[in-house]
């Protein structure tokens, strides 16, 4: 199904989550390849934008096959959010630009009183949404928890959607809760109740089955999923099909998994220095092999391996193990 964040439209109902660390370039390239309607990128900091901190450069890169893409930005203050933003805009042209509300690592939300930390301050964070709307001429949107250590998702989303957000996302637990317990659905539904602008459900999504079971228990217009994408991206596809068609998931095979493994190393080693390359790669191919018989036998040998030749050889050799 079709739905739109402000003018930009969106051809179905499934949305790559902005995970930190593993949301480059190449792997939205590999989410995209499976369909993904809206793709999310890492998180950036506003002041590593204002400082033209290197390494918050290279996570600006995208590409056009990517599109629709949502740059997320994470800050403590309207006046440097308002700089960032309108830097990312300038010089990266996304379609849309998320503010980040939920993040719960310690750096971000204690030591830089940004991310989940805004929830504690919802005066600061409806000036901040407030900027950024005026600053840039596409989309915002916002990305919250329920919670600091109490929710108050619906207060949020009331001075989000006043603030000029054109979407929110919704992750059902408080910071304080962080990946402990389950996530709250329930409250994914309130704010669908409490909002129009479109509402986007994150948390606990493993499976096709989990994705239409939020959509049906919250009515929210979309599904966000993150960690449920390593080593697995087909996972996407396997959303989009059941959504639309109710189309069964197929697991991958061992030959797709190889494959894969291939594909992304030679994107990484396309776009990244090789040393980066190869240890970005080495967690990857441990997420695409795990599961698999005595996958944890080889999750040592694959973290040794320091060229993509060794560590495809490592992979062809487990593989032909398989086979017998």
């Amino acid at each position: 199904m079709k739905w739109n964040i402000g003018d930009v439209r969106i051809d179905n109902q499934v949305v790559l989550a902005p995970m930190a660390g593993i949301c480059d370039s190449t792997f939205r390239t590999i989410i995209k390849s499976m369909g993904c309607g809206l793709i999310c990128t890492e998180m950036v900091s506003d002041r590593g934008i204002i400082y033209d901190n290197t390494r918050t450069q290279d996570m600006l890169q995208m590409t056009d096959y990517e599109r629709p893409i949502s740059q997320q930005l994470f800050g403590p203050t309207p006046e440097t959010m308002k700089k960032a933003s309108a830097y990312i805009y300038e010089h990266m042209k996304p379609d849309i630009i998320d503010i980040n509300m939920g993040c719960p690592v310690r750096k971000v939300a204690l030591k830089g009183q940004c991310g989940s930390a805004l929830l504690k301050d919802p005066d600061n964070a409806y000036k901040i949404v407030c900027e950024v709307v005026d600053t840039v001429p596409i989309p915002v949107t916002v990305k919250i928890r329920s919670g600091w250590d109490k929710v108050n998702a619906l207060e949020m989303a009331r001075l989000i959607e006043d603030a000029g957000a054109s979407a929110i996302t919704v992750h059902p637990r408080t910071k304080e809760q962080s990946y402990c317990v389950d996530a709250d659905w329930s409250i994914i539904k309130d704010v669908k109740n409490e909002v129009s602008i479109p509402v986007i459900g994150n948390g606990d999504i493993r499976t096709c089955f989990d994705a239409k079971r939020m959509l049906d228990e919250t009515s929210c217009d979309a599904i966000m999923i993150g960690r449920a994408t390593l080593g697995n991206p087909w996972i996407i596809k396997q959303c989009i099909e059941y959504l639309e068609n109710g189309t069964m998931p197929q697991k991958p095979t061992k030959e797709e998994r190889l494959e894969m493994i291939k594909k992304h190393t030679e994107l990484l080693f396309e776009r990244k220095p090789e040393k980066v390359a190869i240890s970005k790669m080495r967690v990857h191919a441990a997420y695409y092999l795990k599961g698999l018989y005595k996958s944890v036998e080889i999750k040592p040998q694959i973290f040794k391996t320091t060229t993509k030749e060794e560590l495809y050889d490592l992979v062809e050799d487990y593989m032909e193990i398989l086979n017998y």
